[in-house]
């Protein structure tokens, strides 16, 4: 079992899935000779030929319409946008025509295409390098939206993704590529979509979050922990579908629910899940739902990028209102 970073395990996640399955193509630019801009697709076309890893121009608006095209004729496509600041663009194909032909076909046609992108702060990008947009995506009937929070879960999603019959956005948080290490088996194994990962368990407080600031929320949680807090962390993995079921069992026991995302607030993903504890989990709380999250501001550059950014204390202080307000 190899031990990868996170964008190591996107490389044998796509190369396992080229290898066993030959309606898998990747498309992108410069991510055959070049391997990618974080090389994630590093060596893959050398393996596996330019016919199945293909170069292709500056221009994200044709890497969407081409896979919507493969998909619908029977590949697998996995596209590849360099950062999901420069997404917009394909937008017209995602929402009009991916996310609709099972729909528009009557089931007649699915658009199984994977299409990835590195999203979020914390790398001291220039200006549309650090979007997180994944509230957008979210928004969308017929899109699946996946982020994964290490190595292990991204390995194993991707599979899933790519598998999946239907188009998967697959956000990967700039800022974990290359943070730590884990073990990870080549084993070809795909973890479930539309599930949440509960990380550790607690009885006082539910901490809940997705991609990079998992890490923040985890070290969030051991503080608490040193307080005598025991805190649940899940990580919400599928952002869409949101699986509410297992935030709603884990809010039951506790009571207690701060929500942490480093998105801006207004309408994000945090909201959603505040609505779905207010519509179905009410009488379990014992105090109002909380959310860190990052402000309604354009992501920053660098000089300025952490203030923007939820930090452990800024968690750790939504947590103790949220006791306080039980006690």
């Amino acid at each position: 079992m190899a031990e990868l970073n996170l964008v190591e395990a996107v490389n044998q996640a796509l190369a396992h899935a080229l290898e066993h399955d030959p309606a898998v193509v990747l498309l992108g630019e410069d991510i055959g000779a070049n391997g990618g801009v974080f090389r994630a697709t590093l060596g893959l076309q050398q393996r596996f030929g330019a016919e199945r890893v293909i170069d292709t121009p500056l221009a994200e608006t044709a890497i969407a319409g081409t896979a919507v095209g493969m998909a619908a004729m029977g590949l697998k496509p996995v596209a590849e946008i360099q950062f999901s600041g420069f997404l917009y663009p394909a937008l017209d194909h995602l929402i009009n025509h991916a996310s609709r032909l099972r729909n528009r076909s009557r089931g007649r046609l699915s658009c199984p295409l994977v299409l990835r992108t590195p999203c979020g702060a914390g790398i001291h990008a220039p200006e549309h390098h650090s979007e997180s947009p994944e509230a957008m995506l979210a928004h969308v009937p017929g899109l699946r939206v996946v982020m994964p929070s290490s190595p292990a879960r991204a390995y194993g999603l991707l599979l899933a993704a790519i598998r999946d019959p239907d188009p998967v956005i697959f956000l990967e948080p700039t800022r974990l590529y290359r943070l730590f290490r884990q073990d990870v088996a080549d084993d070809g194994e795909a973890l479930p979509l539309d599930v949440c990962f509960t990380l550790r368990g607690g009885t006082d407080l539910t901490l809940v979050s997705w991609g990079a600031m998992i890490h923040e929320t985890e070290a969030a949680a051991d503080a608490l922990a040193a307080e005598g807090v025991m805190a649940e962390v899940i990580d919400l993995a599928t952002l869409k579908p949101l699986d509410m079921a297992t935030i709603l069992e884990s809010v039951a026991r506790t009571g207690r629910c701060v929500i942490v995302h480093e998105a801006a607030r207004t309408a994000g993903l945090g909201a959603e899940i505040a609505a779905g504890l207010a519509e179905e989990g009410l009488y379990s709380l014992l105090a109002p739902v909380q959310r860190v999250t990052g402000y309604d501001t354009v992501i920053p550059l660098a000089r300025l990028e952490q203030q923007y950014l939820p930090s452990v204390a800024r968690i750790v202080a939504a947590a103790r209102r949220t006791l306080e307000e039980a006690s």
